[in-house]
């Protein structure tokens, strides 16, 4: 799947902890990241500042869906879905 240029899901929706100019402690999820245009287009796209996480980031029907709007959901779901609460379930 090609990328859908001005989507910005994937720099909204999910969290990345990896230091961004601007936001040196990363973003939460469901925030846009600092680096996010207008136009949703990213502006550090392939400047060696941009997170590894950023440009291993690879479109994908399973997460971004038929449109931003479900992207926006999707990754949401993943994002919560994969989320470490801080509890480990063990069978004693």
């Amino acid at each position: 799947m090609k990328c859908r240029e001005g989507c910005g899901a994937c720099c909204i929706a999910p969290s990345i902890s990896s230091s961004i100019p601007g936001m040196p402690h990363g973003k939460p999820a469901g925030e846009r990241c600092v680096q996010l245009s207008v136009d949703n287009l990213c502006r550090i796209f392939g400047l060696p500042e941009r997170p590894a996480v950023c440009s291993g980031f690879a479109a994908d029907i399973e997460v971004c869906g038929n449109s931003s709007e479900e992207a926006i959901r999707l990754i949401g779901w993943w994002e919560q879905a994969t989320a470490f609460n801080g509890s480990m379930d063990r069978a004693e």
